[in-house]
């Protein structure tokens, strides 16, 4: 029998509920997640079944202030992981846990937050090379008459919509219910 496995799985940007899901299914089945790597390798040790919940937060600053970052965690009875391009992971026993809640997020608003962050972090750089790039070569080629790279950049502006929906949707719709509570 094998003790650890390696899978592949890609969770986007808006899908870190998802991902929480994933590991804790894994570790319910008896794969306690053991890290993060590369282009979307989940690396697994064989383990007793338990219920544990994941959770993620997008900090990018908390690299610089670690020690503080983790301990502030570990203090609420949640074990740091790792860190993976941006999101800190985090896990605890379900029996662990304090009746209900099951975030490392108090409220809306602390999970409002680290959207924010995500969108500052992620989007907000896809919006300037939209703007810088794209657009421009749009431009460049279509005056240029260049149809092969017009259509190339055509398909990549669209691809780039749809990524970009991907995310500022379920934002908007999370946003719009936090402000209404």
């Amino acid at each position: 029998m094998k003790d650890s496995k390696t899978e592949f799985r890609y969770f986007s940007i808006p899908q870190w509920k998802q991902e929480e899901r994933y590991l804790r299914e894994q570790h319910k089945s008896g794969w306690k997640f053991v890290r993060v790597d590369g282009i979307c390798r989940y690396h697994f040790q064989k383990c007793e079944p338990e219920d544990v919940v994941y959770q993620l937060d997008y900090n990018p600053d908390s690299v610089s202030r670690k020690n503080e970052y983790i301990q502030m965690f570990r203090d609420c009875g949640w074990e740091y992981l790792q860190n993976y391009v941006g999101y800190s992971y985090f896990r605890k026993p379900a029996s662990e846990m304090d009746g209900g809640g099951e975030e490392i997020f108090c409220d809306d608003e602390s999970r409002l937050d680290m959207m924010k962050r995500v969108f500052a972090g992620r989007m907000v750089p896809l919006l300037i090379l939209f703007f810088l790039v794209l657009i421009p070569q749009l431009v460049m080629q279509g005056l240029d008459r260049n149809y092969e790279f017009l259509i190339v950049f055509g398909i990549l502006l669209g691809i780039y919509l749809v990524l970009f929906a991907a995310f500022a949707v379920p934002f908007w719709r999370y946003y719009r219910a936090v402000r209404r509570r």
